[in-house]
């Protein structure tokens, strides 16, 4: 970052008196600090990274304190870094403030390939962190399985079951699937039926695979009791709420089954469950009946949490959840996104598949696309009955989808200054050359450092704006202007 940004930063961290999920304050007047392996492995492991800011005393309530040697604090932030494994290469930057000086320390996110970074003192498995707000919380063992499974390119819907037979499947259907198969794919026929069900991972040396059992098995919960779904209704917006009568749920089940069973059983307690609303048509008299949710919203997510849900040994205990409350439903899927997918490009990229097997199994069994339209359908299903937009949230070891019954107010919608299309509209304002706080002041921003960073730098980077003196980017007469 440039010099003017770090003040900005700095003097926007003072303001807040917080740190945040990309931001960790360290106090250096008195010396280097000496444990940032910490920050240093959350930060490796985030993308984007993160900033450590030498320099300001959260125990002092953020005052700028200065750093004892900018020079040394360099280098010894420098030695801490050659500690991690990747090594950490930190981008430095110096500025005063209140007559201070202060440092920041800049962290590259890692390649998912190369994560997760950690401290060699106390080795992989227990000195990998990842950021969670402004905490570094030392990484879970499902954690480091998930990017070891992605690096090795591991399928766990493909891992045999040890305890399942084939004769326990039900054969009528799995013939059925192995016709179809031979079907559209002529190779097939050439093939075994021992050859098929290895090549369509049915099974893995003569052993039925998760998938199988999950898709064919007679009774699935018998191997795995968990990987199944609980639903409830509570009568008010948060679990532990009770109605007049005592009552913690209105509806609580368990579903069962294979795959299609319980998308099924699913479906109908949803349905069950959804109040309707009726509307009148103003010119022909007309009545419709609305349900409370789109079906088949509702069918993509229930859907999505069964086929792209974490299958490994360490989530095989918790069941997919259904959870209705009197402004939303939420479902909960057992594990985080896969890796390089991000909540921003969900619907906009094509994903890496977790459970390959099962997605494939799933367009002839559950009549799925698998080409990557369920968020999609979610939106559109909920713009068009006038709902708010699905709300994805990837949490700690859980994907949440939220759907709200009534439109609900947005904090965007109380800042004056917010635009519908900030990007747009600077590109429009930057017609003529404007600096850095001309740009910040335009977007209704306090600090320069974030309006750089979140909206001049991306059009930057996508060629939309461009620099007068490219040459001296770190120019304080450095100006912006549309391409």
């Amino acid at each position: 970052m440039l010099s003017e940004e770090l003040f900005d930063l700095a003097e926007y961290i003072c303001k807040i008196k917080a740190e945040t999920q990309t931001v960790e304050v360290k106090a250096a007047h008195g010396g280097c600090p000496k444990h940032l392996y910490d920050t240093l492995s959350s930060f490796s492991n985030q993308d984007g990274g993160g900033t450590i800011l030498f320099g300001i005393d959260e125990e002092q309530d953020f005052q700028t304190v200065g750093v004892y040697d900018l020079q040394d604090l360099q280098k010894k932030v420098t030695e801490q870094c050659n500690q991690m494994e990747p090594p950490v290469r930190a981008v430095f930057t110096f500025a005063e403030q209140n007559g201070h000086p202060i440092c920041s320390a800049e962290i590259p996110g890692l390649d998912l390939a190369e994560r997760p970074c950690y401290y060699k003192g106390t080795g992989r498995m227990k000195g990998s962190y990842i950021r969670v707000g402004d905490a570094d919380l030392p990484m879970t063992d499902y954690e480091l399985y998930s990017f070891e499974s992605f690096r090795k390119h591991l399928h766990d819907d493909e891992r045999p079951v040890p305890r399942a037979q084939l004769s326990l499947l039900d054969q009528p259907k799995l013939q059925e699937y192995l016709l179809q198969m031979q079907a559209d794919r002529p190779g097939f026929s050439k093939l075994t039926e021992e050859q098929a069900m290895e090549m369509l991972a049915i099974t893995r040396d003569h052993i039925p695979t998760l998938a199988a059992v999950l898709n064919f098995g007679i009774y699935p919960q018998g191997y795995f009791p968990q990987l199944a779904i609980t639903a409830i209704v509570v009568p008010g917006q948060e679990i532990g709420v009770r109605d007049e009568g005592n009552v913690r749920f209105t509806d609580n089940k368990r579903i069962e089954g294979t795959l299609p069973d319980m998308l099924r059983e699913a479906m109908n307690f949803c349905k069950r469950n959804m109040k309707i609303r009726t509307r009148i048509d103003a010119e022909t008299g007309e009545r419709a009946d609305q349900v409370e949710y789109p079906l088949e919203a509702v069918r993509e997510a229930v859907l999505n949490a069964l086929i792209h849900r974490d299958y490994s040994h360490y989530t095989e205990g918790t069941p997919i959840q259904i959870d209705f409350f009197s402004n939303r439903l939420e479902i909960h899927s057992p594990g985080s996104l896969y890796e390089r997918m991000t909540v921003e490009q969900l619907g906009h990229a094509r994903p890496d598949l977790r459970n390959p097997a099962l997605a494939t199994m799933a367009e002839f069994l559950l009549g799925t696309e698998n080409r990557y339209s369920g968020i999609p359908t979610m939106r559109r299903e909920m713009a068009a009955a006038g709902l708010p937009e699905p709300v994805f949230e990837n949490r700690r070891n859980e994907f949440v989808v939220t759907f709200y019954n009534q439109r609900i107010p947005q904090k965007e919608d109380s800042l004056p200054a917010a635009k519908p299309e900030p990007a747009d509209t600077l590109l429009e304002y930057c017609k003529i050359p404007r600096s850095r706080k001309e740009i910040a002041e335009f977007l209704g921003i306090g600090t320069v450092y974030y309006a750089m960073k979140h909206y001049v730098q991306p059009l930057l980077d996508q060629k939309k704006l461009e620099m007068t003196q490219p040459g001296k980017p770190r120019s304080r007469n450095q100006k912006y202007r549309s391409i």
